[in-house]
């Protein structure tokens, strides 16, 4: 399942920064943040739950870029 939120980030390295936070994220397969339309496409594995699984993609982004939002 694929799923786009919209996200607040300062630049494109924390951009990036979120990027890598949420692919190694357990439940994702695959995540893209577009830091020009504020955006973060995820690809969820199979059988994983979105709402529990970007809880922590949040709080892995949080780690990395403290001031970073997502809106779920």
């Amino acid at each position: 399942m694929k799923k786009t939120y919209k996200i607040d980030v300062d630049c494109a390295n924390c951009a990036n920064k979120m990027e890598t936070a949420a692919c190694k994220t357990p439940g994702v397969a695959s995540a893209v943040v577009n830091f020009m339309t504020l955006k973060m496409t995820v690809n969820f594995e199979e059988g994983a739950d979105p709402k529990q699984v970007m809880q922590d993609v949040l709080a892995n982004c949080k780690r990395v870029e403290s001031d970073c939002e997502i809106f779920l």
